[in-house]
Protein backbone atom coordinates (compact mmCIF):
# COMPACT_ATOMS: atom_id res chain seq x y z
CA UNK A 1 0.00 0.00 0.00
CA UNK A 2 1.07 3.45 -0.52
CA UNK A 3 -0.53 6.87 0.72
CA UNK A 4 0.30 9.76 -1.42
CA UNK A 5 1.08 12.68 0.63
CA UNK A 6 -0.45 15.78 -1.17
CA UNK A 7 0.74 19.23 -0.40
CA UNK A 8 -0.70 21.27 1.77
CA UNK A 9 -1.68 24.53 -0.55
CA UNK A 10 -3.51 26.76 2.16
CA UNK A 11 -1.88 26.02 4.99
CA UNK A 12 -4.36 27.68 8.25
CA UNK A 13 -3.48 26.53 11.97
CA UNK A 14 -3.76 23.43 13.50
CA UNK A 15 -5.13 22.07 15.93
CA UNK A 16 -4.26 18.24 16.65
CA UNK A 17 -5.29 15.04 19.47
CA UNK A 18 -3.43 12.60 19.75
CA UNK A 19 -3.44 8.99 21.45
CA UNK A 20 -2.17 8.14 24.99
CA UNK A 21 1.19 8.32 25.44
CA UNK A 22 3.00 4.71 24.32
CA UNK A 23 5.74 5.10 27.10
CA UNK A 24 3.74 5.85 30.03
CA UNK A 25 0.21 3.25 28.88
CA UNK A 26 2.89 0.49 28.49
CA UNK A 27 4.64 1.25 32.11
CA UNK A 28 1.37 1.75 33.41
CA UNK A 29 0.02 -1.66 32.82
CA UNK A 30 2.79 -3.61 34.11
CA UNK A 31 2.69 -0.99 37.22
CA UNK A 32 -0.89 -1.94 37.90
CA UNK A 33 -0.57 -5.83 37.36
CA UNK A 34 1.94 -5.40 39.95
CA UNK A 35 0.02 -3.54 42.50
CA UNK A 36 -2.17 -5.14 44.87
CA UNK A 37 -5.81 -4.17 43.71
CA UNK A 38 -7.84 -3.24 41.04
CA UNK A 39 -6.42 -0.57 38.81
CA UNK A 40 -7.75 1.77 36.36
CA UNK A 41 -5.84 3.40 33.60
CA UNK A 42 -7.65 6.28 31.51
CA UNK A 43 -6.69 7.75 28.37
CA UNK A 44 -4.78 4.96 27.28
CA UNK A 45 -2.74 4.45 23.58
CA UNK A 46 -4.71 1.49 21.87
CA UNK A 47 -2.10 0.31 19.37
CA UNK A 48 -0.58 -3.16 18.00
CA UNK A 49 2.15 -2.34 20.74
CA UNK A 50 -0.53 -1.85 23.61
CA UNK A 51 -2.37 -4.66 22.28
CA UNK A 52 0.41 -7.36 22.86
CA UNK A 53 1.14 -6.47 26.29
CA UNK A 54 -2.50 -6.50 26.82
CA UNK A 55 -2.35 -9.63 25.47
CA UNK A 56 -0.19 -11.27 27.10
CA UNK A 57 -1.25 -9.70 30.62
CA UNK A 58 -4.22 -11.84 29.76
CA UNK A 59 -2.64 -14.71 29.52
CA UNK A 60 -0.45 -15.31 31.99
CA UNK A 61 -3.88 -14.96 33.93
CA UNK A 62 -4.78 -11.21 35.45
CA UNK A 63 -7.87 -9.72 35.53
CA UNK A 64 -8.53 -7.24 32.39
CA UNK A 65 -11.16 -5.20 31.40
CA UNK A 66 -10.73 -3.08 28.17
CA UNK A 67 -13.29 -0.41 26.84
CA UNK A 68 -11.22 1.31 23.90
CA UNK A 69 -14.26 3.65 23.76
CA UNK A 70 -13.72 5.27 26.87
CA UNK A 71 -9.93 4.65 26.45
CA UNK A 72 -10.04 2.81 29.27
CA UNK A 73 -8.19 -0.87 30.65
CA UNK A 74 -8.76 -1.99 34.55
CA UNK A 75 -5.98 -4.27 35.70
CA UNK A 76 -6.40 -6.64 39.12
CA UNK A 77 -3.01 -7.13 39.79
CA UNK A 78 -1.77 -9.68 42.86
CA UNK A 79 1.02 -7.55 44.75
CA UNK A 80 4.03 -9.10 42.63
CA UNK A 81 2.50 -12.11 42.06
CA UNK A 82 1.60 -13.72 38.32
CA UNK A 83 -1.62 -15.89 38.66
CA UNK A 84 -0.57 -18.71 36.27
CA UNK A 85 3.10 -20.42 36.83
CA UNK A 86 3.46 -20.90 33.04
CA UNK A 87 2.18 -19.23 29.47
CA UNK A 88 3.07 -19.15 25.96
CA UNK A 89 2.79 -14.95 25.11
CA UNK A 90 3.84 -13.23 21.94
CA UNK A 91 5.45 -9.34 22.40
CA UNK A 92 4.89 -9.17 18.90
CA UNK A 93 6.61 -6.08 17.73
CA UNK A 94 6.87 -4.12 20.89
CA UNK A 95 9.89 -3.27 22.59
CA UNK A 96 8.54 -2.05 25.47
CA UNK A 97 6.64 -5.03 26.26
CA UNK A 98 9.29 -7.29 25.09
CA UNK A 99 11.36 -5.79 28.01
CA UNK A 100 9.19 -5.74 30.58
CA UNK A 101 7.42 -8.63 30.77
CA UNK A 102 10.69 -10.24 29.96
CA UNK A 103 11.91 -8.84 33.17
CA UNK A 104 8.89 -9.67 35.24
CA UNK A 105 8.67 -13.55 34.18
CA UNK A 106 12.32 -13.71 34.80
CA UNK A 107 12.20 -12.58 37.91
CA UNK A 108 9.50 -14.58 38.96
CA UNK A 109 9.04 -18.84 39.56
CA UNK A 110 7.21 -20.43 37.15
CA UNK A 111 8.05 -21.43 33.13
CA UNK A 112 6.74 -19.05 30.40
CA UNK A 113 7.92 -18.96 26.88
CA UNK A 114 7.87 -16.05 25.06
CA UNK A 115 7.70 -15.59 20.81
CA UNK A 116 8.17 -12.23 18.85
CA UNK A 117 7.94 -10.83 15.36
CA UNK A 118 10.55 -11.22 13.46
CA UNK A 119 11.49 -7.99 13.39
CA UNK A 120 11.62 -8.07 17.45
CA UNK A 121 13.91 -11.12 16.87
CA UNK A 122 16.90 -8.88 15.35
CA UNK A 123 16.73 -6.19 18.74
CA UNK A 124 18.79 -5.79 21.61
CA UNK A 125 18.03 -8.21 24.23
CA UNK A 126 21.34 -9.44 25.38
CA UNK A 127 22.37 -6.65 28.27
CA UNK A 128 18.65 -7.42 29.47
CA UNK A 129 19.12 -11.10 29.55
CA UNK A 130 22.74 -11.13 30.95
CA UNK A 131 21.36 -9.31 33.88
CA UNK A 132 18.30 -11.72 34.76
CA UNK A 133 20.81 -14.66 33.91
CA UNK A 134 23.16 -13.20 36.89
CA UNK A 135 19.61 -12.31 39.04
CA UNK A 136 18.94 -16.92 39.17
CA UNK A 137 16.44 -16.80 35.94
CA UNK A 138 17.34 -19.74 33.81
CA UNK A 139 16.80 -19.31 29.63
CA UNK A 140 16.39 -21.64 27.36
CA UNK A 141 17.01 -20.49 23.70
CA UNK A 142 14.93 -22.41 21.27
CA UNK A 143 17.39 -20.68 17.83
CA UNK A 144 19.94 -17.80 18.55
CA UNK A 145 21.10 -17.15 22.00
CA UNK A 146 19.98 -14.05 23.37
CA UNK A 147 16.87 -13.47 20.89
CA UNK A 148 13.41 -14.59 21.19
CA UNK A 149 12.18 -17.03 20.82
CA UNK A 150 12.96 -18.52 24.57
CA UNK A 151 11.64 -19.93 27.61
CA UNK A 152 12.47 -17.84 31.07
CA UNK A 153 11.60 -18.98 34.74
CA UNK A 154 13.23 -18.32 38.12
CA UNK A 155 14.12 -20.18 41.18
CA UNK A 156 14.09 -17.48 43.66
CA UNK A 157 17.26 -17.70 44.07
CA UNK A 158 17.93 -13.94 43.84
CA UNK A 159 21.02 -12.18 43.75
CA UNK A 160 21.30 -9.10 46.26
CA UNK A 161 22.59 -6.48 43.08
CA UNK A 162 23.11 -6.93 39.30
CA UNK A 163 25.23 -4.69 36.85
CA UNK A 164 22.82 -3.32 33.09
CA UNK A 165 24.49 -1.47 30.25
CA UNK A 166 22.11 0.68 28.94
CA UNK A 167 23.61 1.96 25.90
CA UNK A 168 21.57 -0.06 23.67
CA UNK A 169 18.37 0.59 25.46
CA UNK A 170 17.11 2.59 28.50
CA UNK A 171 14.07 -0.19 28.64
CA UNK A 172 16.32 -2.86 30.14
CA UNK A 173 16.69 -0.50 33.12
CA UNK A 174 13.34 0.72 33.43
CA UNK A 175 12.40 -3.21 33.29
CA UNK A 176 14.43 -4.27 36.20
CA UNK A 177 13.48 -1.16 38.25
CA UNK A 178 9.37 -1.73 38.00
CA UNK A 179 9.67 -5.55 38.01
CA UNK A 180 12.57 -5.68 41.34
CA UNK A 181 9.35 -5.66 43.74
CA UNK A 182 8.70 -9.13 42.66
CA UNK A 183 11.89 -10.30 44.68
CA UNK A 184 10.70 -8.77 47.82
CA UNK A 185 14.11 -7.78 48.68
CA UNK A 186 16.41 -4.96 48.81
CA UNK A 187 18.06 -4.40 45.93
CA UNK A 188 20.15 -2.58 43.98
CA UNK A 189 20.85 -1.98 40.02
CA UNK A 190 24.80 -0.48 39.08
CA UNK A 191 23.82 1.28 35.70
CA UNK A 192 26.13 1.92 33.22
CA UNK A 193 25.80 4.21 30.04
CA UNK A 194 23.72 7.46 29.79
CA UNK A 195 21.50 6.47 26.96
CA UNK A 196 17.61 7.37 27.37
CA UNK A 197 17.64 8.49 30.84
CA UNK A 198 14.97 10.40 30.49
CA UNK A 199 12.88 7.49 30.10
CA UNK A 200 14.38 6.01 33.52
CA UNK A 201 13.09 9.38 34.63
CA UNK A 202 9.70 9.03 34.01
CA UNK A 203 9.96 5.63 35.37
CA UNK A 204 11.03 6.30 38.13
CA UNK A 205 8.45 9.11 38.66
CA UNK A 206 5.34 6.53 37.66
CA UNK A 207 6.81 3.67 40.40
CA UNK A 208 6.55 7.21 43.21
CA UNK A 209 3.08 7.76 41.89
CA UNK A 210 2.09 3.88 42.50
CA UNK A 211 3.87 4.06 45.76
CA UNK A 212 7.25 2.59 45.52
CA UNK A 213 10.23 5.08 45.52
CA UNK A 214 13.79 3.58 43.68
CA UNK A 215 16.52 5.75 45.61
CA UNK A 216 18.87 7.05 43.37
CA UNK A 217 22.85 7.46 43.92
CA UNK A 218 23.83 9.45 40.95
CA UNK A 219 27.13 9.36 41.42
CA UNK A 220 27.65 5.34 41.66
CA UNK A 221 25.11 4.95 38.80
CA UNK A 222 22.84 3.32 41.24
CA UNK A 223 19.55 2.65 42.36
CA UNK A 224 17.77 0.71 45.38
CA UNK A 225 14.71 -0.36 45.41
CA UNK A 226 14.12 -1.45 49.33
CA UNK A 227 12.83 -5.04 50.91
CA UNK A 228 8.86 -4.78 51.13
CA UNK A 229 8.32 -2.02 48.57
CA UNK A 230 4.55 -2.92 47.06
CA UNK A 231 2.76 -0.57 44.67
CA UNK A 232 -0.81 0.06 45.50
CA UNK A 233 -3.91 -0.03 42.95
CA UNK A 234 -4.44 3.36 41.25
CA UNK A 235 -7.34 5.16 39.29
CA UNK A 236 -4.59 6.74 36.61
CA UNK A 237 -4.63 9.42 33.94
CA UNK A 238 -2.37 8.19 30.80
CA UNK A 239 -0.74 11.64 28.75
CA UNK A 240 -0.81 12.37 25.28
CA UNK A 241 1.78 11.07 23.39
CA UNK A 242 4.69 13.44 23.22
CA UNK A 243 6.41 11.48 20.56
CA UNK A 244 3.15 11.73 18.60
CA UNK A 245 2.84 15.26 19.02
CA UNK A 246 5.55 16.48 18.12
CA UNK A 247 5.21 15.71 14.36
CA UNK A 248 2.34 17.75 14.21
CA UNK A 249 4.48 20.65 15.76
CA UNK A 250 7.19 20.40 13.20
CA UNK A 251 4.21 21.32 10.84
CA UNK A 252 3.94 24.44 12.55
CA UNK A 253 7.89 25.96 10.83
CA UNK A 254 7.71 24.06 7.61
CA UNK A 255 4.11 25.17 6.91
CA UNK A 256 4.42 28.60 9.00
CA UNK A 257 1.42 28.22 10.97
CA UNK A 258 0.66 28.06 14.87
CA UNK A 259 0.03 24.72 15.85
CA UNK A 260 -1.95 23.13 19.00
CA UNK A 261 -2.07 19.72 20.39
CA UNK A 262 -4.47 19.20 22.97
CA UNK A 263 -3.52 18.40 26.28
CA UNK A 264 0.44 18.42 25.99
CA UNK A 265 2.08 20.35 28.60
CA UNK A 266 5.51 21.58 29.78
CA UNK A 267 5.18 19.00 32.75
CA UNK A 268 4.87 16.21 30.86
CA UNK A 269 6.83 13.07 32.14
CA UNK A 270 7.86 12.58 28.49
CA UNK A 271 11.42 13.25 27.52
CA UNK A 272 10.36 13.96 24.05
CA UNK A 273 8.79 17.15 25.11
CA UNK A 274 12.72 18.82 24.94
CA UNK A 275 11.84 18.80 21.00
CA UNK A 276 10.10 21.53 21.82
CA UNK A 277 13.35 23.68 22.72
CA UNK A 278 14.48 22.06 19.40
CA UNK A 279 11.65 24.21 17.63
CA UNK A 280 12.28 27.10 19.80
CA UNK A 281 15.83 27.17 18.70
CA UNK A 282 14.60 26.90 14.74
CA UNK A 283 12.80 29.98 15.61
CA UNK A 284 9.47 29.01 16.31
CA UNK A 285 7.82 30.56 19.50
CA UNK A 286 6.26 28.68 22.25
CA UNK A 287 2.98 30.16 24.51
CA UNK A 288 1.19 27.65 26.97
CA UNK A 289 -2.28 28.04 28.08
CA UNK A 290 -4.28 25.89 30.70
CA UNK A 291 -5.58 23.89 27.17
CA UNK A 292 -1.86 23.08 25.71
CA UNK A 293 1.28 24.18 24.39
CA UNK A 294 1.26 26.33 20.88
CA UNK A 295 4.05 26.35 18.78
CA UNK A 296 4.43 29.39 16.28
CA UNK A 297 6.42 29.49 13.21
CA UNK A 298 8.88 32.42 13.13
CA UNK A 299 7.72 35.81 11.64
CA UNK A 300 9.91 35.46 8.44
CA UNK A 301 9.11 31.65 8.18
CA UNK A 302 12.98 31.01 8.37
CA UNK A 303 13.78 27.80 9.94
CA UNK A 304 17.34 27.84 11.36
CA UNK A 305 19.98 25.23 11.07
CA UNK A 306 22.54 24.22 14.12
CA UNK A 307 23.72 21.25 15.81
CA UNK A 308 21.67 19.48 18.84
CA UNK A 309 22.18 16.39 21.07
CA UNK A 310 19.37 14.47 20.99
CA UNK A 311 20.40 11.80 23.13
CA UNK A 312 17.90 12.37 25.49
CA UNK A 313 15.05 12.00 23.62
CA UNK A 314 16.32 10.25 20.13
CA UNK A 315 12.73 9.09 19.12
CA UNK A 316 12.73 13.11 17.62
CA UNK A 317 15.74 12.53 15.65
CA UNK A 318 13.83 11.36 12.54
CA UNK A 319 10.89 14.35 12.62
CA UNK A 320 13.98 16.76 13.12
CA UNK A 321 15.92 15.02 9.98
CA UNK A 322 12.61 14.95 7.96
CA UNK A 323 12.00 19.36 8.36
CA UNK A 324 15.98 19.53 8.08
CA UNK A 325 16.06 20.27 4.41
CA UNK A 326 13.95 23.24 4.81
CA UNK A 327 16.32 25.19 7.21
CA UNK A 328 18.60 27.86 6.31
CA UNK A 329 21.93 26.60 7.31
CA UNK A 330 23.23 22.76 8.05
CA UNK A 331 21.46 20.77 10.61
CA UNK A 332 23.66 18.58 12.80
CA UNK A 333 21.90 15.80 14.82
CA UNK A 334 24.18 14.39 17.56
CA UNK A 335 23.71 11.22 19.93
CA UNK A 336 21.30 9.39 18.55
CA UNK A 337 24.26 6.20 17.28
CA UNK A 338 22.07 3.95 18.96
CA UNK A 339 18.92 3.89 16.93
CA UNK A 340 20.19 1.89 14.46
CA UNK A 341 19.21 -0.54 16.38
CA UNK A 342 15.55 0.06 17.33
CA UNK A 343 12.94 -1.28 14.68
CA UNK A 344 15.36 -0.61 11.92
CA UNK A 345 18.31 1.44 11.57
CA UNK A 346 17.25 4.39 11.89
CA UNK A 347 20.70 6.58 10.62
CA UNK A 348 20.49 4.63 7.33
CA UNK A 349 16.82 5.02 7.05
CA UNK A 350 18.02 9.08 7.29
CA UNK A 351 20.41 9.09 4.90
CA UNK A 352 18.80 6.48 2.82
CA UNK A 353 15.38 8.68 2.35
CA UNK A 354 16.70 12.24 2.20
CA UNK A 355 18.57 10.94 -0.67
CA UNK A 356 15.81 9.76 -2.32
CA UNK A 357 14.41 13.46 -1.97
CA UNK A 358 17.45 15.14 -3.45
CA UNK A 359 18.88 15.72 -0.19
CA UNK A 360 22.67 15.74 0.73
CA UNK A 361 23.06 14.06 4.51
CA UNK A 362 26.16 12.21 5.84
CA UNK A 363 26.70 9.89 8.73
CA UNK A 364 28.69 11.30 11.92
CA UNK A 365 30.48 9.33 14.44
CA UNK A 366 27.27 9.60 16.52
CA UNK A 367 24.47 10.91 14.33
CA UNK A 368 23.56 12.80 11.05
CA UNK A 369 24.57 15.93 9.14
CA UNK A 370 21.80 17.16 6.55
CA UNK A 371 22.39 20.26 3.91
CA UNK A 372 19.27 22.72 3.16
CA UNK A 373 18.25 21.41 -0.32
CA UNK A 374 15.06 21.40 -2.45
CA UNK A 375 13.50 18.33 -1.85
CA UNK A 376 11.96 16.06 -5.00
CA UNK A 377 9.36 13.58 -5.62
CA UNK A 378 10.34 9.83 -4.20
CA UNK A 379 9.17 7.40 -2.81
CA UNK A 380 10.22 6.46 1.44
CA UNK A 381 11.01 3.27 2.65
CA UNK A 382 9.30 2.63 5.84
CA UNK A 383 11.50 -0.42 6.86
CA UNK A 384 8.68 -1.29 9.02
CA UNK A 385 8.78 1.46 10.94
CA UNK A 386 6.24 3.43 12.73
CA UNK A 387 8.07 6.33 13.28
CA UNK A 388 9.98 6.53 9.61
CA UNK A 389 6.44 6.91 8.25
CA UNK A 390 5.35 9.01 10.40
CA UNK A 391 8.37 11.37 10.53
CA UNK A 392 8.75 11.17 6.54
CA UNK A 393 4.95 12.44 5.98
CA UNK A 394 6.61 16.07 6.66
CA UNK A 395 8.31 16.60 3.47
CA UNK A 396 5.31 15.98 1.50
CA UNK A 397 3.13 18.62 3.18
CA UNK A 398 5.53 20.84 1.67
CA UNK A 399 6.78 19.31 -1.51
CA UNK A 400 4.90 17.63 -4.18
CA UNK A 401 5.50 13.69 -4.99
CA UNK A 402 6.01 12.51 -1.53
CA UNK A 403 4.63 9.02 -1.15
CA UNK A 404 5.02 6.67 1.73
CA UNK A 405 5.52 2.86 1.03
CA UNK A 406 3.63 0.87 3.77
CA UNK A 407 1.92 3.61 5.47
CA UNK A 408 -0.19 1.85 8.34
CA UNK A 409 2.88 0.46 10.02
CA UNK A 410 2.40 3.05 11.93
CA UNK A 411 0.04 1.08 13.54
CA UNK A 412 2.03 0.53 16.13
CA UNK A 413 1.79 3.30 18.10
CA UNK A 414 -0.57 5.29 16.23
CA UNK A 415 -3.16 3.87 13.93
CA UNK A 416 -5.05 6.27 12.89
CA UNK A 417 -2.17 9.34 12.39
CA UNK A 418 -3.65 9.48 8.92
CA UNK A 419 -7.03 10.02 9.45
CA UNK A 420 -5.98 12.81 11.74
CA UNK A 421 -3.23 14.32 9.44
CA UNK A 422 -6.08 14.91 6.66
CA UNK A 423 -8.57 16.05 9.24
CA UNK A 424 -6.19 18.86 11.08
CA UNK A 425 -4.24 19.79 8.41
CA UNK A 426 -6.06 19.53 4.83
Amino acid sequence: MIYKVKKVEKPHDIVAEVPGSKSITNRALLIAALSKGRSVLKGCLFSDDSRHFIDALIELGFPVAVNETKKEIAITGFGGQIPKNSASIDVGSAGTAARFLTALLGLSKGRYHITSSEQMKKRPMKDLLLSLEKLGAVIEYENEEYHFPFTIGNSGKYADSVDINVDKSSQFLSALLIAAVVMNRTFTINVTGTHGMAYVDMTLKMMEQFGVRAISDKIKGSYIIAEGSEYRALCYDIEPDISAACYFYAMSPILGVKTRVIGVHRKSLQGDIAFLDVLLDMGCKLHEDEESIICEASPDNRIHGGKWDLSSFSDQALTLAAIAPFADEVVEINGISHIKFQECDRINAIITNLGAMGVKAEETDDGVRIFPSKVKPCQIQTYEDHRVAMSFTLPGLVSDGIEIMDPYCCRKTFENFYDVLEECVY
